[in-house]
């Protein structure tokens, strides 16, 4: 026996969850942190709209893309090293993304980050559900596990923040890089390989056909803003996620041993969770999405203090996560899921009032139902979900978790950016100090409030003050119109995801816990 299995065999359990935690707080850091150096991208790499909406896109599109398949292979050949492989990938993307001299570069780069999180993300998950086997002890498990993914989504920017006014913008990567390093040798340490005994022949239709679908839909999503909602392209590339979603329900259903049980779907367990994780998700990346350029555009914060703005929503995320978990427990999964989306609707409602002049303890204050609403939501659906799966398929079971979380955010994110962007664009187009504006200068204005920062600063310096301030203001009037339509569609959504969750989650496994792998549920209602 070598040293490194002795180690392992010792072990506590707490230790391995703090391995986990680790890697994913890593993994979830790279979701946002890179949103702060935007602006600074666009200037060093001289980097367009499109540009950068592609450095952001590209680890969402890899990521969402092979979670699923890459999570029923760490099953089939062993979690760990799925872990150790992921993170490795993850790191050296990171590097290579710190020294990009290109937008091209930085997005081919930020795709290999997404591809190791794909292999990341659903074995922590399937890790834990495996040392973690009573449903109390698991419960509390995920809550810790959520609360470090949502932590680390909302954290992202105040690690990018600081590290952007200390440094260059390509030391937000290395420091992802250096994080993965460390997580890397804390699971070669310490955490034990698993996988599932029975063995599966790989299923290399339903990889296939995974990859095609998710990938085609999420890329569907990415673009959708750029050629319209309703074009002919937009409307293809659904169409076609659509039929190979259904062929990957043909396909698997045929499959004696599928990659994916699709019957698990006809488990209200399993899917009106899923359908949670998906709502909670659009909403926070579609308020990031928001939030981070009112700090910066609207409001003229720094990256570091635009960052460190996020500390409400982050700690209350942490607090709901956990507290959520434990409730879930005493109480059932669907007061305690179906109530954080309603606080979601209530926080989003409070957020569309914001203006050029709003005290930060007010928005603090708005981010904390927020952040309390995602924890509550999230944590106990992904306990739901997992408790829904066997054990043995854990790996799967947690990549469909990530895959709707996923989903949902790259929607939210297009759906909210594009009714953000269409009404900031017809804001402008009304304004008389825009219209005075050469055409080309007009057309960039029209473009994103940062662009119209950067005339109104040019005006200035050329002398025309008045032109300046006209331009400014008419940019933030036509900006916040654009968060509060964007906050009310996000309030909508997340209001019909608690009815969906009040209706259709049942408040408690059926059997007991010995019997949860079979995933049968009671409606509870």
């Amino acid at each position: 026996m070598t040293f490194l299995d002795r180690q392992q065999r010792t072990t506590p359990r707490r230790v391995v969850l703090a391995v986990l935690c680790l890697a994913t707080l890593t993994i979830s850091l790279a979701t946002t942190a890179i949103n702060v150096s935007l602006p600074s991208l666009a200037v060093e790499l001289d980097a367009n709209n499109r540009d950068l909406q592609w450095i952001v896109d590209a680890y969402n599109l890899l990521f969402a893309t092979f979670v699923l398949a890459f999570g029923s292979l760490s099953d089939r050949y062993g979690r760990k090293g799925a872990l150790v492989l992921g993170l490795i990938v993850f790191g050296g993307g990171a590097i290579g993304a710190s020294f990009a001299t290109s937008s091209t570069q930085l997005i081919g780069w930020q795709a290999i980050m997404g591809l190791g999180a794909a292999f990341v993300y659903p074995t922590t998950l399937s890790i834990l559900s495996n040392i973690f086997t009573e449903r109390s002890d698991k419960a509390k498990a995920i809550g810790i596990w959520g609360a470090t993914t949502g932590i680390g989504v909302a954290c992202g920017p105040i690690l990018g923040g600081w590290l952007l006014e200390s440094f260059w913008w390509g030391s937000v990567f290395l420091a992802l890089s250096t994080a993965a390093a460390v997580a890397v040798i804390a699971a070669l340490l310490f955490v034990e390989t698993s996988r599932d005994p029975s063995t599966p022949r790989i299923d290399y239709g339903g990889l296939v056909l995974s990859v095609l679908a998710v990938g085609t839909l999420v890329y569907t999503v990415i673009e959708a803003p750029e050629h319209g909602w309703l074009s002919t392209v937009t409307l293809g590339g659904f169409a076609v996620s659509v039929g190979l979603f259904a062929g990957l329900v043909f396909w698997e259903r045929r499959r004696s041993e599928p990659m994916i049980d699709v019957t698990l779907f006809t488990n209200m367990r399993f899917t009106a969770a899923s359908a949670s994780v998906t709502f909670a998700y659009f909403a926070l990346f579609g308020f990031i999405f928001l939030i981070t350029q009112y700090f910066q555009l609207v409001r003229g914060f720094g990256p570091l203090e635009t960052g460190v703005k996020f500390i409400p929503v982050a700690t209350s995320i942490a607090v709901g996560s956990i507290l959520g978990t434990m409730l879930a427990v005493r109480f059932g999964n669907k007061v305690v899921v179906s109530g954080g989306l309603v606080l979601f609707t209530v926080a989003f409602l409070w957020i569309s009032t914001l203006s050029e002049t709003t005290s930060y303890f007010e928005i603090a204050c708005q981010m904390i139902p927020l952040g309390l609403g995602l924890g509550l939501t999230s944590a106990p659906a992904t306990e739901a979900i997992m408790g829904a799966v066997p054990v043995n398929k854990a790996g799967i079971g947690s990549a469909m978790n990530d895959a709707t979380r996923e989903v949902g955010g790259t929607l939210g994110v297009a759906v909210i950016g594009s009714v953000y962007a269409s009404l900031y664009a017809s804001g402008l187009a009304d304004s008389d100090s825009v219209k005075q504006l050469p055409s080309q200068v007009e057309s960039a204005v029209s473009e994103s409030v940062g662009s119209a920062r950067i005339a109104a600063e040019q005006l200035g310096a050329a002398g025309d003050v008045q032109g300046a301030q006209s331009v400014s203001d008419a940019a933030g009037s036509a900006f916040l119109d654009g968060l509060a339509a964007g906050s009310y569609v996000a309030a909508a959504v997340t209001l019909v995801g608690a009815v969906v969750a009040a209706a259709f989650l049942p408040s408690r496994p059926a059997r007991s816990n010995s019997d949860r792998h079979r995933g049968e549920e009671v409606g509870a209602r």
